[in-house]
């Protein structure tokens, strides 16, 4: 056999000069006939290249903001995974209604894996905690809850190229004492349901024989803590769960319900129209839901709540039932560490740039609750703008110079935007006001003009609504990073050499709030200054909410829902 080998070899050596297809034929007959299997070796070596491997996306979270940037993300060049203590999305403005049997639990919940399944398979999912992010190796550490019972360990890590963090956050208790010990939360689907049975033990608890009507009243004083919107859908959907369905099978006790508000601000619903404000005091209190503003709560109890009026200084005690906390939220432990790590541990919530990336990492994003978008000031780089405009160094601005750059340094700060809108002005009206006549303007000049925009800057209230469109605006830039990624820091014509970039900066388009009331009424204010309050604002609610359902699954749940809640009134089983 190796005589034969060695003989071929000869030949095959011996006949050069030819193409360098017979050369590969003779390869390919030494390999067939050494039988080393180096046929597929010399494949190998011919085909075109490997495919290019994918960037790794790591995804912490599945609320609205982590939902929303999955739905619109194009994951052909990415391997993306997520990670999240929980394996579903809830639909979160509905909380409240859960509450009171409204709309059951279920029907405001879709599974992730229904989510992810749209994706084909490719998009991993881990039930499991985040516990620690470490930037510079590009690693999270994270820990699952499921029975640890089960064999297999619950921790493990894993590596991103990019980190997308919308974690969410917790409620903020603000310190007081007693309040995680004695309060209910509000904000997720386990919380509703822990309210709901509550509710239902506080009416059975009250309708116990050899009880004072002292103790009565007291197990059944519901105090709702915060006048925010969750809080006073809150208010409003016990007081119709208690008025319509509870005190036609607790009779005996219909008398000694209670229900109050307590708002350490002058007016519940302080983000809303002032108009929306005193409507829903007015209704409430006609209802009988006592509100109380200007009241700062100072401890908790298990039978007394504690709190400070601010006007007279006179503190107060009242007895309750039950208490619902609702004053915000807080940053959460893992998002805390990390901000120490990267030298954001003087602030309260992470800061994020108008591209939604952390601010000083180019490869980590923050997404919704967990991050607070740092609006660039005008006035910190107003020196920049005037010199990059002033094209011909003349060291004044003309009108045309101004006119060429106004409309990429409105994209660059939105607070333009807002200020000319406040004072009813447009571009226009603002040149005009600026040159007044003359043909140049110095830099003091300029600089005076544009001194009040910063004034406009707010900080994006931290709702649905806004984690939704930060998530869809991420998944717009990474779908397109591969083309912009040449120039990645935005519009300005003279940062992006003359033409405008592809990325940029998020803006937050308000498309309105809604206010349930109770009593099938609801407040609006919707773009446009439009407020609109009553019978047919429940029913824009309704066909608003209903379309804003994460699948057709959940819609038509919840339409279920509202209908047997009309049929057969709200269920009071304690399940």
């Amino acid at each position: 056999m190796k005589t034969r080998f060695f003989s071929c070899l000869k030949t095959l050596i011996n006949t050069g000069g030819q193409s360098a297809a017979s050369n590969s034929t003779k390869l390919l007959l030494i390999c067939a006939i050494s039988g080393t299997g180096g046929v597929a070796a010399y494949a190998d070596s011919n085909s075109s290249a490997a495919p290019k491997k994918k960037q790794r996306v790591l995804v912490l979270g599945t609320g609205w903001a982590a939902t929303s940037f999955l739905k619109d993300l194009d994951i052909s060049t990415y391997d993306v995974q997520v990670v999240s203590p929980r394996n579903y999305f809830a639909f979160t403005p509905l909380l409240p209604s859960v509450t009171c049997g409204t709309v059951e639990a279920r029907s405001v919940v879709e599974p992730v894996r229904n989510i992810v399944k749209k994706r084909n398979g490719e998009i991993k999912f881990w039930e499991a905690e985040c516990l620690k992010i470490d930037h510079v190796n590009r690693k999270v550490f994270c820990r699952s809850n499921i029975d640890e019972d089960l064999p297999g360990d619950n921790s493990f890590s894993l590596n991103f190229d990019y980190l997308v963090i919308a974690v969410g956050a917790e409620v903020n208790t603000f310190n007081t004492q007693g309040v995680k010990e004695h309060c209910h939360f509000l904000k997720e689907v386990e919380d509703a349901q822990s309210i709901r049975r509550a509710v239902i033990d506080r009416f059975e608890k009250a309708v116990l024989p050899e009880l004072t009507e002292e103790e009565r009243k007291m197990i059944l004083h519901f105090v709702i803590v915060g006048g925010g919107p969750t809080g006073i859908e809150f208010a409003a959907e016990l007081h119709d769960f208690v008025h319509e369905d509870l005190v036609k099978i607790y009779p005996s006790v219909k008398d000694l319900v209670s229900i109050t508000v307590i708002q350490s601000g002058d007016h519940i619903l302080n983000t809303f129209d002032e108009r929306i404000s005193t409507f829903a005091e007015k209704k409430f209190k006609r209802d009988g839901i006592e509100v109380l503003t200007g009241h700062r709560v100072m401890g908790v109890t298990d039978r007394k709540l504690h709190m400070k009026a601010k006007a007279t200084g006179e503190e107060i005690s009242i007895p309750h039932g039950m208490i619902v906390w609702s004053t915000g939220v807080g940053t959460r432990p893992v998002i805390k560490e990390f901000m120490e790590q990267i030298g954001q541990g003087n602030r309260r919530v992470l800061a994020i740039d108008e591209w939604c990336r952390v601010r000083g990492l180019e490869n980590i994003y923050a997404i919704g609750d967990c991050s607070t978008l740092c609006q660039k000031k005008i006035m910190e780089d107003i020196t920049d703008i005037f010199r990059e405009a002033d094209t011909d160094n003349s060291g004044t601005l003309s009108m045309e110079e101004f006119e060429d750059v106004i409309e990429d340094v409105i994209i660059q700060y939105p607070q333009i935007e807002l200020y000319l809108k406040s004072k009813m002005l447009n571009v226009s009206d603002l040149l005009k006001s600026m040159y007044n006549g003359k043909e140049e303007v110095d830099i003091d000049k300029f600089k005076l003009a544009l001194s009040v925009v910063d004034e406009q800057t707010k900080s994006l209230p931290a709702t649905a609504q806004v984690a939704a469109q930060q998530g869809a605006y991420l998944s717009n830039c990474f779908n397109r990073m591969e083309q912009c990624k040449k120039n990645p820091e935005g519009p300005r014509k003279f940062q992006s050499g003359g033409g405008r970039h592809e990325f940029r900066p998020f803006r937050y388009r308000h498309l309105g709030q809604f206010a349930p009331l109770g009593g099938e009424q609801a407040a609006a204010e919707l773009p446009g200054d439009w407020v609109s309050m009553g019978r047919s604002t429940q029913w824009l609610w309704y066909s608003i909410y209903a379309s804003k359902q994460v699948s057709w699954r959940t819609r038509l749940l919840v339409i279920s829902d509202w209908c047997k809640r009309y049929i057969f009134g709200r269920d009071s089983s304690r399940i």
